[in-house]
């Protein structure tokens, strides 16, 4: 999704190679695509772009909400996967950088 604001451009979604990279980081197999680790990866990606949009564009309010709920669904995959498999939540947070 790109917006157009005078002769300003705006990003707000992440490219298909960048997507491709995080997918490729965390993905257990060729065609994992989907498991909770790869949607957290994504969503890590996601939310860093949003995250620079937003020092930008202080006052974008809807990009801020988008933000907070990509926030709380990444918080809840994180859960269940530290739930389901500690060692792996472990690696997982260490190779995206997330804090605990």
């Amino acid at each position: 999704m790109c917006f157009t604001f005078l002769s300003d451009t705006i990003e707000v979604m992440i490219t298909t190679e960048k997507k491709a990279v995080a997918i490729a980081a965390v993905q257990k197999e060729k065609n994992d695509t989907g498991s909770s680790s790869v949607q957290v990866a994504v969503l890590t990606e996601r939310i860093k772009e949003l995250t620079k949009h937003l020092k930008e564009h202080k006052h974008d309010y809807m990009a801020r909400r988008g933000l907070l709920q990509m926030v709380g669904k990444r918080r809840r995959l994180l859960r269940y996967v530290a739930e389901r498999d500690s060692p792996s939540y472990l690696a997982l947070i260490q190779k995206l950088g997330i804090r605990r």
